[in-house]
């Protein structure tokens, strides 16, 4: 069977991209995959090959269920984060895998101690607090009860982390606030080592932060869609680019091309509407090429009417509505043109490129977004 369309994963620009991360941290930081959101919709099980054979041993997930996913296509001994979402109930099954995972709250604590106790062997854990980001973490007032619980319980847990989450690194308007949440993050620092509690790795930084403050880099960075070739806002690329070298101007390469094909050619006489309703009416004679990728597929239903593909190297606007299963393209201008023939969603053809940014653009996407959008049932293709 054969697809409507297909993703390719490029595995050199993602080397590319982490081999840049790698000249800006250093030898010493462990780099942390995030592979959240079905790896930022490049797919896991595709992610966690092209990560590991360039060398990742470390992968951050948002929940048990990747975590899960990413154990199962693990051809090392990568280590495994949980950084959101668990069931207690799973508790068991993640000790005894030796997969991590965040403790923000005391219910998740004392039952990973529990379980813990009951399988006879430790739960690794990395223990969040809160510096001003508001969502997850244990706050400053209950320190002294969680210090209490650590050094009681020190057996039947293994530290595997202190960590927190920025606010907005990505955005220099957030910065003060950001080295705030720092400041108070080695508050706890300093109170845990003054009770001699110790963790195995001190992590702050996502990819924003990795870019853009050397002195969060710590023990461990936790690099998300930088790693796919992104930058977390273009504000980010500006702070940084008077660092960089001009051999550098765009490091990142793009690791995701959406690739499908023309279905069929429609001719469309002048003054007619084209799909549903009336959104598009032809000016003159047009002959529509019918790609067969639509809102089901993640080619979001906003982009009628302005949305772009590649074609024979040529940029070709949609037209009319955005269907759930196809969309039409107008190839007026082509001088030649087939069913069958290559239709580039975002990628490049010849000299040009249809890029995230520009969906992004159209619909008030931001990356992080559209990349998510794209359904884990499109067929994913690991390319060099």
């Amino acid at each position: 069977m054969r697809p409507t369309s297909y993703l390719e994963i490029s595995a050199s620009a993602y080397r590319q991209n982490i081999a840049f991360i790698r000249s800006r941290i250093g030898p010493s930081p462990v780099i942390s995959a995030v592979v959240k959101g079905n790896a930022y919709g490049h797919g896991i099980p595709q992610m966690v090959q092209v990560a590991e054979e360039a060398g990742i041993r470390h992968f951050s997930t948002f929940s048990s269920d990747e975590a899960f996913l990413v154990n199962r296509h693990s051809q090392f001994t990568s280590e495994i984060m949980i950084m959101g979402m668990l069931f207690l109930e799973e508790l068991p099954q993640l000790i005894t895998q030796e997969i991590s995972f965040y403790v923000f709250d005391f219910e998740r604590l004392e039952a990973a101690i529990e379980t813990a106790k009951s399988l006879q062997k430790q739960a690794q854990i990395h223990i969040e607090v809160e510096t001003g980001f508001h969502r997850t973490g244990f706050e400053l007032e209950g320190l002294d009860r969680l210090v209490e619980i650590l050094i009681r319980e020190k057996k039947h847990l293994q530290l595997k982390g202190l960590c927190t989450h920025f606010a907005g690194a990505e955005s220099a308007i957030n910065h003060p606030r950001v080295r705030l949440q720092f400041e108070r993050y080695e508050t706890f620092k300093k109170a845990f080592a003054q009770h001699e509690i110790t963790f195995e790795r001190y992590h702050t930084a996502c990819s924003a932060a990795t870019l853009l403050f050397p002195e969060f880099h710590l023990d461990l960075v936790r690099i998300g869609i930088a790693g796919y070739g992104f930058w977390p806002t273009q504000e980010t690329f500006h702070l940084l680019k008077p660092s960089l070298h001009e051999s550098q101007y765009n490091p990142f390469r793009r690791v995701i091309s959406w690739k499908s094909q023309i279905m069929s050619l429609k001719p469309v006489e002048t003054g007619e509407y084209v799909g549903y309703g009336q959104s598009y009416q032809t000016l003159e004679k047009m002959l529509l090429a019918i790609v067969p990728v639509g809102y089901s597929h993640g080619y979001r239903r906003i982009l009628s009417n302005q949305g772009e593909v590649l074609i024979s190297g040529v940029i070709c606007p949609v037209v009319g509505t955005v269907n759930m299963n196809a969309v039409a393209v107008d190839v007026s201008h082509l001088d030649k043109v087939q069913t069958g023939q290559e239709v580039v969603l975002i990628g490049t053809q010849g000299d040009k490129e249809i890029t995230v940014a520009s969906f992004a653009e159209t619909t008030r996407q931001v990356n992080y977004e559209m990349l998510t959008c794209l359904p884990s049932e499109i067929s994913r293709r690991i390319v060099d």
